[in-house]
């Protein structure tokens, strides 16, 4: 048998079994894309809960290998795949004070998240989740963040609990947030700015931003990109942090496992670069994205599937305090700073 023949065989067998978990992963995502739309409310919030209502999939020796799969390779596509949305040439138009502002925030939230963690006798690891998904750009940045950290018996367990804390709390900021900017007295732009810089979905900045008007509803976009740029730098940083810890892995691990980097998060930044420089059109582009949101709501979905709602409780009110935090924290920052700016 030639080396190709064994190679497809091999393929065939592995996707024999994972396509009973993936299925159930995709038919899930179906359903939480069905139940949005009609319905209303935040598609991945909706994929991780009915996820957590088939929990026991997970056990099963059929589904779990491609549940696995999902909750780890269709994520790592999905983030990669998010580079298609961002554009350098949109960023610009903040100006360097905006971009600055921008920039510190999302790192000095992610180091904060680190800290209060530690002050309230949590888990590092638990900080950087929380605080790069408060400071980037929620749900997504979660999910790429938890892609890199060392794994251990409660790593699903703390996406999972990030990810609803994140969906939640950028909710109900997506509804205070504009509020306050009104009662403050922000312009349009520093508005946009603010809204655009702490609120942590790209969805809910959105639609907090033309709540106030369209120039604000504009800058919010714009400034919400940048934060999501922000992605790739922060994820690469974490993984090399943690990759210093952990030591090098055995020499007997592929050579791309090796690496101080994860593939994925250079293909984020090849597919971000070439969109940045237009050699993207927008029907790629649009079909980048497309692809980048179902495998999101897949990974979502299995990662549910993964989690015991009981180690879920088991988290605690000081989880619930340190995302709080972290979202205080990183709107006191770009309010003071825009109030004294404008």
């Amino acid at each position: 048998m030639s080396l190709t023949a064994a190679a497809t065989r091999r393929g065939f067998a592995r996707l024999k079994g994972l396509w009973p978990g993936l299925l159930t992963a995709i038919t899930i995502a179906m359903a939480a894309v069905f139940v949005s739309d009609h319905y209303g409310g935040p598609t991945l919030l909706y994929a991780l809960l009915l996820g957590m209502a088939f929990n026991f999939l997970a056990q099963e020796a059929r589904t779990a290998p491609g549940i696995e799969f999902s909750a780890r390779e269709v994520l790592r596509v999905g983030v990669a795949l998010l580079g298609a949305r961002i554009g350098l040439e949109q960023i610009g138009g903040l100006g360097a004070g905006g971009i600055a502002l921008v920039i510190a925030t999302v790192i000095a939230t992610v180091i904060f998240g680190r800290l209060m963690a530690m002050a309230f006798g949590l888990s590092g690891r638990q900080g950087i989740l929380t605080g790069g998904a408060v400071g980037i750009c929620g749900a997504s940045a979660a999910l790429a963040i938890a892609a890199v950290l060392p794994r251990d018996e409660h790593s699903e367990r703390d996406t999972l609990f990030t990810i609803v804390g994140v969906t939640t709390l950028g909710t109900l900021t997506m509804i205070l947030y504009p509020l306050v900017s009104s009662v403050v007295g922000l312009d349009e732009w520093s508005a946009g700015l603010f809204l655009g810089a702490t609120i942590h979905d790209v969805a809910q900045v959105v639609g907090a931003g033309y709540m106030v008007s369209e120039t604000a509803g504009d800058t919010a976009t714009v400034t919400k990109l940048l934060r999501v740029a922000m992605l790739a730098p922060i994820v690469l940083a974490i993984a090399m942090l943690f990759r210093r810890e952990n030591g090098q892995r055995a020499a007997h691990v592929p050579w791309w496992r090796r690496l101080p980097f994860p593939l994925f998060l250079v293909a984020f930044i090849v597919i971000a670069g070439l969109n940045s420089l237009g050699l993207l059109s927008n029907a790629v582009a649009g079909g980048a994205t497309e692809v980048s949101r179902w495998c999101l709501i897949c990974a979502i979905a299995a990662i549910g599937m993964k989690t015991d709602l009981r180690e879920l409780a088991r988290v605690g009110w000081l989880a619930v305090a340190l995302m709080v935090a972290e979202t205080l924290f990183m709107a006191a920052i770009v309010l003071g700073f825009v109030v004294a700016w404008q």
